[in-house]
């Protein structure tokens, strides 16, 4: 498994988002990469997700991170 956010965040991502996301310029993806933590860190709701399904956990608060952004 990745330890860089970004590698992380990004293997979080659908395929299509991901390519999406993997064009953007680096900051860009920092910047996404971190709220992504933040997310995962501040919902309980992934907190328990994420007992079950770190995967899906981590898919989840990729979703909405980009939600917000376009949203």
């Amino acid at each position: 498994m990745p330890t860089d956010p970004v590698a992380r965040f990004l293997a979080a991502l659908d395929p299509e988002h991901r390519q999406a996301v993997g064009a953007r310029p680096g900051e860009e993806q920092r910047q996404l990469a971190a709220a992504w933590e933040r997310e995962l860190e501040a919902d309980d709701e992934l907190d328990t997700l994420d007992e079950l399904s770190p995967q899906a956990a981590e898919a989840e608060a990729a979703r909405r991170v980009l939600d917000r952004e376009t949203g």
